[in-house]
């Protein structure tokens, strides 16, 4: 059988081998590094810098971060459908634009609601050019051997920190905050606009239904389902829970006696961690059906936060549970990335992603917030963490029923 030629490459035959444009995976690597970097990262570096040159709150400049995060989860709704059916140059390209348009907005905001609405508009660039959309390019062009490329972004988007936390720092050493956002801003469009522009162009590869369900009439069997929405509220209770500790973790150290260098260094190298997990997901799917992945996954999630709430000392042993907390965390990346691919197969993955993914991107969100809100009801951090790891575990629980009926597909592994 003769395999026509396409400007990607080798198209896709029946066999399920795909196109697989070669510019497009470091492509995504240097703009998801990128993207993370300045639209997320920079923000916590700057917000102290922000509030004290403008005297606003910070409690309202967090929030108009955290609005930026819900707009993101919501308008990824409508970015998957479009995806599905134009493919992700078009989306990408226009986020790229976007991004450096909001954070401009932002360096000049005269007020907090100029500022707000900066971080509005940089919401929808989240939406269009983070972690979903670049997983719906990958998981199409590279199917089925999409789980090595996925692994592949989320190591260069594990770097984002690494860079660009402390450039921003540098900058905001000689630079205004505003002065320092406008320069990001002018990285931000140098490295992504013609890179989604230039590297996205490969032909749009048919979706392939292979998967335990696949939603061969349409993605709404899939929404409807009851599998589709429990595990829509497993991964939104694992988000919820999982960010809180994140951003918790430093308070909780320095609530036990520990320095803020000593708590900063705990989540430093659970970040680390984070990437060291990103590099097991592979063989984990390999051994692992998909239900089980998912309970398990989640399930540990829980059991790292709970013994952190009851692991006061020695410091190195709470560094080794961070540590480990973040391989989690690596893993529960890769495992929400390949959740919909796993079960339904890659046809309309972008619209089943984006409407599975709403709820847990709006419960991090949410989750910063709510951990310092209870932590003082609570009685501390350590009662604050066995809250959160009681919330994952409720995840892990409902896990157990996120299998598709009439699932069967042959190589498919479900428990």
């Amino acid at each position: 059988m003769t395999v026509p030629n396409t400007k990607a490459g080798v198209a896709a035959t029946g066999t399920g081998v795909r196109s697989r444009p070669r510019a497009v995976l470091p492509a995504l690597c240097v703009t998801q590094i990128t993207g993370w970097g300045v639209l997320y990262y920079a923000f916590p570096v700057l917000n102290p810098a922000i509030t004290h040159a403008t005297g606003w709150p910070v409690g309202a400049t967090t929030a108009a971060f955290s609005a930026a995060l819900i707009v993101s989860a919501a308008v990824g709704i409508h970015v998957g459908r479009v995806l599905d059916h134009r493919g992700p140059r078009a989306v990408m390209t226009a986020g790229s634009v976007l991004g450096p348009l909001s954070l401009l907005i932002v360096a000049a905001a005269p007020n907090l609601a100029v500022f707000t609405a900066g971080w509005l508009l940089a919401g929808a660039s989240m939406a269009a050019t983070f972690y979903p959309p670049a997983f719906a390019a990958l998981t199409r062009w590279w199917a089925p051997d999409h789980i090595r490329a996925l692994t592949i972004v989320t190591l260069a988007g594990g770097l984002a920190s690494t860079v660009f936390a402390p450039l921003t720092a540098v900058l905001a050493d000689h630079c205004s905050w505003r002065t320092t956002y406008a320069v990001l801003a002018a990285i931000l469009a140098a490295l992504t606009i013609p890179t989604h522009a230039l590297a996205l162009r490969a032909p749009w590869p048919p979706a392939s239904g292979a998967g335990i369900h696949p939603p061969a009439t349409g993605p709404d069997p899939a929404v409807r389902s009851r599998a589709f929405r429990i595990l829509a509220v497993t991964f939104a209770l694992s988000a919820f829970a999982m960010y809180a500790a994140v951003i918790t973790l430093v308070p909780l150290f320095l609530e036990r006696g520990y320095t803020t260098t000593q708590a900063a260094w705990a989540l430093g190298l659970g970040g680390a961690g984070q990437v060291l997990g990103r590099t097991l997901y592979t063989t984990l799917a390999r051994h692992t059906g998909t239900t089980a992945r998912t309970a398990t996954l989640v399930g540990l999630g829980g059991l790292t936060t709970a013994a952190l709430a009851l692991t006061p000392s020695p410091y190195s042993l709470l560094v080794v549970l961070s540590v480990l907390a973040g391989i989690v965390r690596g893993n529960l990346t890769l495992l929400q990335a390949t959740a919909v691919t796993d079960r339904w197969g890659t046809a309309h993955y972008g619209r089943l992603s984006g409407l599975l993914g709403a709820p847990a991107h709006a419960a991090a969100a949410l989750s910063p917030f709510a951990g310092a809100l209870l932590a003082a009801p609570l009685g501390g951090y350590a009662p604050l963490f066995a809250l959160l790891s009681a919330i994952a575990t409720a995840g892990a629980v409902t896990a157990l029923a996120t299998t598709p009926l009439h699932a069967g597909t042959a190589g498919v592994r479900l428990k």
